[in-house]
């Protein structure tokens, strides 16, 4: 996303005057979400600035700060002492802040199952022709039919990231091996979706109509 990134986190990139973690957080609260943990590291502060305490959406916003970088699955590991405070707190919500996505969050499961985690998947953006994972009934497979993306969206159980520590680490491997013992499931949302990846996608979605 350089040269927009020199100044500006991802997330606070705008998109039809918003910046886009706005969308999220509304999106959120929408859900009946009370509290939300953000990991930042990039420019991180600027987003502690600009979202303060959460009050301005109705919402208590706790941040985990990254000094360096600890990748998707390092950042939820560092945050989960945030995310799950207690033993009564077993599950959680998770979206990435620089995509989006009128998906509602409601339509959530109300519970995981057998499943260790639930990853809402999206039709294939030219940038990922190939795929991530297939979803069949509800399963997620590694086989090569049919697959789709994942969106950035998810539902976990903290025992997902039991026995890892805090260190930089992507999450597809732990999807891989999440798939291989049947305890990752998903759904799809055909509504509206964008991985705000390149400024030219970015451009793109600030000259359409579609909202989130």
């Amino acid at each position: 996303m350089r040269p927009l990134t020199d100044s500006l986190p991802k997330p606070l990139l705008k998109v039809q005057g918003k910046p886009l973690i706005h969308y999220h957080l509304e999106n959120l609260k929408k859900a009946g979400v009370e509290r939300v943990v953000i990991n930042h590291s990039w420019l991180g502060s600027l987003i502690v600035d600009e979202l303060g305490n959460g009050s301005a959406f109705d919402l208590e916003i706790l941040y985990s700060a990254e000094p360096d970088p600890l990748e998707t699955a390092g950042g939820i590991v560092q945050a989960l002492p945030l995310i799950c405070p207690d033993e009564q707190t077993q599950t959680f919500w998770t979206v990435n802040g620089d995509i989006f996505c009128d998906f509602d969050f409601n339509l959530l499961p109300d519970s995981l199952g057998e499943h260790l985690a639930h990853l809402i998947m999206v039709n294939n953006p030219a940038h990922n022709p190939q795929g991530d994972f297939s979803l069949q009934q509800n399963q997620l497979e590694l086989g090569p039919k049919d697959k789709l993306t994942y969106s950035g969206i998810a539902m976990y159980h903290k025992d997902f990231f039991s026995g890892l520590s805090t260190k930089p680490q992507p999450l597809a491997p732990l999807y891989r091996n999440s798939i291989e013992r049947k305890e990752l499931g998903g759904q799809k949302h055909n509504g509206f979706w964008s991985d705000v990846g390149t400024p030219e996608r970015l451009a793109r979605l600030n000259q359409s109509e579609h909202h989130a």
